[in-house]
Order: C-alpha cells, then sequence, then structure tokens
C-alpha cells in the first residue's frame, strides 16, 4: 500500500514537473521573443535618431544655401566658428567649414573671392589658428610652444613658425619673448 501510495505521488509529481518543464519553455520562448521585439524596437528607434539628424542636417543645409547675401552667410560662418572651436582641429579645412555651413566649397570660396578679408578660407582658418596662438602665448606662459601650436590647430610646430614668421615677421619664441621684456 504504502509503494502504491508512493508510486501514485510520483505519477503526479511528474505530470506536475511536465506542467512546470512546458510552462518554462513557453515563457523562455515568450521572452526571446520579447527580447527579439526590444532589439527590433531599439534599432529602430536608433535609425529614427540618425534619419533626424541627417533630416536636420539637410535642413540646416537647405536654410543656409539660400542665403542668396554674402553678408548674412559670412556672419553665419563668423557665428558658428566663435562658438565652436573645429579651427583648433589640425583636420578643419576648406571643405569642413563648408560642411558645417551646409554650403559647397564652391559657394564658400566664391563669398570669401567677394566678401572676406582673407583670399581663401583655408587662409581665414589659418588667421583663426595664428590669433588662438597669439592668445595662449600672452595667456598661458607655461605652455610650450608645441602645447601651443596643438591647441591652437596646427600640423605641427613647424608650421605655427611659418604662419608666425609670414604675418609677424618673428617666430613665436621671439614673441613670448617680446611678451616678457615689456613686463
Amino acid at each position: 500500500m504504502n509503494a502504491e501510495k508512493l508510486q501514485e505521488e510520483n505519477a503526479v509529481l511528474r505530470k506536475e514537473i511536465d506542467r512546470l518543464k512546458d510552462e518554462m519553455m513557453r515563457l523562455i520562448s515568450r521572452n526571446l521573443d520579447l527580447s527579439e521585439r526590444l532589439e527590433e524596437d531599439m534599432e529602430l528607434r536608433r535609425r529614427a535618431a540618425i534619419a533626424r539628424e541627417i533630416m536636420q542636417v539637410n535642413i540646416e543645409r537647405q536654410r543656409n544655401a539660400d542665403l542668396q547675401d554674402d553678408g548674412q552667410l559670412l556672419a553665419l560662418l563668423e557665428l558658428r566658428l566663435e562658438q565652436g572651436k573645429e579651427h583648433q582641429s589640425p583636420d578643419f579645412n576648406a571643405a569642413a567649414l563648408a560642411q558645417m555651413l551646409g554650403v559647397s566649397v564652391e559657394r564658400l570660396n566664391r563669398l570669401f573671392r567677394h566678401m572676406a578679408v582673407y583670399r581663401t578660407p583655408d587662409a581665414y582658418i589659418d588667421n583663426l589658428r595664428l590669433m588662438t596662438s597669439l592668445r595662449l602665448l600672452r595667456e598661458k606662459p607655461e605652455y610650450t610652444i608645441a602645447v601651443v601650436s596643438e591647441e591652437s590647430g596646427f600640423a605641427n610646430v613647424r608650421t605655427m613658425q611659418r604662419r608666425f614668421q609670414d604675418a609677424l615677421g618673428m617666430t613665436p619664441v621671439e614673441y613670448r619673448l617680446m611678451l616678457t621684456r615689456d613686463l
């Protein structure tokens, strides 16, 4: 009698185990499905964010391309470069400036030919870097010339030295000595 009762309890327990296994498999399957849906949702959200960003860039580019007035475009250029420090990257050039403004390189070159003191966008960017280096030499006497060059966006110290020589008729070291001599 004890053996029959144990067999009955074992059978009930086996059925319960089988039922729980089936339930667990169903839940695992459901979780996998939900996980896949969540991943798909996250991917869609990421794509939507990228699409919004691309649309925003294109809207800005179109808005800036519609600027027929060179004065407005020049003011936008100065505003953008005042707000950011893109010119302090050695990779920043006329193409990057045109992209930042949302205009073609040809449109940017035309702007500089007609409106700007500097003949080319690259000359303008070099001047911004030169002005940054002058400020750093004045305000950060502890900086080495190499650090000033890097912080200003010049590709190397030699390039900064050439720009200094062309613009001021002296090297960065001579400029720094001149500053300390006047103190």
